[in-house]
């Protein structure tokens, strides 16, 4: 029997945002959506993540008009985003509300497929966004955040998947973020978890680390149903293995993967120019297609590492640069081996850079590590070490609930703070999530002669 296998592309969310910082306007992607919409593709990953973000702070556009104008042009193809569960596309939980009308909203305006994970793995926040999005007529599917530890066994993320299936997913996604899934390993969770739970299967990784072909290749044998690339003019390095080559080598080994390659070709012989202009700009670092082994070291994403070294370079102290990955794992484990994913990883990333420069471990602590140690991101995946618990907030107890049951309802507030520009409940939704950058997008759509306040910020240390 042949065996089948699926692709995701990415290069109208997580190829871009991984290259070029997300900084891809929809100009750039309309001319070529019929063609995307008859390569044969699974689903085309186009919003969620930073795109949202970017859309207002940086390209002045309307990420919900983004999504309606690629909605229009769409129609054999299945829309994926990709929602950081009780965090939305923000850094924060939101409360209920909030995210049950994200996630509505999404699915009225074309969403199919909702990725849905958590930074800790702690499913009590994807539980909203879950319900949600199946009450709404749309696929929810949860991820799995891959990262590697003493904790993190095959038999944890195998338990996980579990959990997820009891609480209703559609579908499966493991997401190695970092592109540390190595190729037994990735054989062996998918054998164990298509075993244990009759539901398709995704895998998501980087080719950061130089392995995700072999990966891809080990995962695909194991019975993967679906994996995620992008169009070589946006492949590699921090972004994901190219589109044509893994179909092309998974064709030849006997898989059948529905796509059209001359088509694949009229997509790349576009976006090879688009790549070319980013790149003659500026915005796309030669760095970011680099491969980074280091990844495998010291479990941490390419997009921190750069992160990282930008961080220190500023301040005139590259030289620390080995000294503060070799902080990172050292900052995890204390922390409970919270998977370095946003937010998390820019939150262990800073505290690690915070230990070094201030020569002495947790002297200096950001408000989030606080709140993390409190509890108010979730149950991390191992206690605390208890010394580390203390050093940070001292005697204060750390709460057990779900985090969003200590937020009542935030709509009517948001809806009440903007009414003066937002005509809809997607302007309000986009207040919700940045309320700074939105109120200024709204305001000049609004008043010709709106005036954007500018605001001094004294910034010692940024989190990346």
């Amino acid at each position: 029997m042949t065996k089948k296998i699926q692709f995701m592309e990415t290069v109208l969310r997580d190829g871009q945002q991984s290259l070029i910082a997300t900084r891809m306007p929809t100009s750039d992607m309309l001319p070529i959506i019929k063609t995307l919409d008859e390569v044969g593709y699974h689903s085309l990953e186009m919003w969620g993540g930073a795109t949202f973000d970017s859309c207002i702070r940086f390209l002045n556009e309307d990420p919900w008009e983004r999504l309606r104008q690629i909605r229009r042009e769409v129609k054999n193809t299945k829309l994926q985003m990709l929602l950081r569960g009780q965090n939305l596309l923000g850094y924060k939980n939101y409360a209920d509300d909030v995210v049950r009308k994200f996630v509505e909203t999404s699915i009225k305006n074309g969403i199919d497929i909702i990725r849905v994970f958590d930074a800790l793995n702690d499913t009590r926040n994807l539980a909203t966004s879950i319900t949600t999005a199946k009450e709404a007529g749309g696929h929810c599917q949860t991820a799995i955040s891959y990262t590697t530890s003493e904790v993190h066994t095959v038999a944890y993320f195998v338990h996980l998947a579990k959990e997820m299936a009891d609480l209703g997913a559609d579908s499966i996604c493991i997401k190695d973020m970092a592109g540390v899934l190595t190729p037994q390993i990735g054989f062996e969770l998918v054998s164990r978890i298509k075993d244990a739970v009759d539901l398709p299967l995704e895998v998501h990784t980087h080719a950061t680390s130089g392995i995700s072909e072999m990966t891809y290749l080990k995962v695909a044998e194991a019975g993967a149903d679906i994996i995620d690339t992008a169009i070589s003019s946006f492949a590699g390095g921090t972004s994901q293995p190219a589109t044509e080559s893994v179909a092309i080598a998974l064709e030849e080994l006997g898989f059948e993967t529905n796509l059209d390659k001359k088509k694949l070709a009229e997509v790349a012989d576009y976006f090879n120019p688009i790549r070319d202009r980013f790149r003659e700009e500026g915005i796309l670092n030669p760095k970011v297609k680099d491969t980074e082994p280091k990844t495998l070291i010291y479990q941490v994403p390419g997009g921190m590492l750069s992160n990282l070294l930008s961080q220190l370079t500023e301040q005139g102290l590259q030289d620390k640069y080995e000294e503060v990955l070799a902080e990172v794992p050292k900052v995890r484990a204390d922390l409970g081996f919270p998977p370095l994913v946003t937010p998390l990883s820019q939150m262990v990333g800073t505290q690690a850079l915070m230990n070094v420069i201030s020569g002495e471990r947790y002297k200096l602590v950001p408000t989030e590590i606080k709140d993390y140690v409190r509890g108010l991101y979730g149950r991390p995946p191992a206690p605390i070490k208890t010394e580390i618990q203390e050093k940070i907030i001292g005697t204060e107890a750390m709460i057990t609930e779900r985090p969003a049951d200590l937020i009542p309802p935030q709509l009517p507030a948001f809806e009440q703070e903007i009414n003066e520009y937002a005509k809809t409940e997607e302007d309000v939704l986009m207040y919700a999530l940045f309320p700074a950058q939105a109120k200024d997008f709204l305001g000049r759509r609004e008043d010709p002669f709106y005036d954007v306040a500018i605001q001094t910020v004294d910034v010692t240390i940024a989190i990346p």
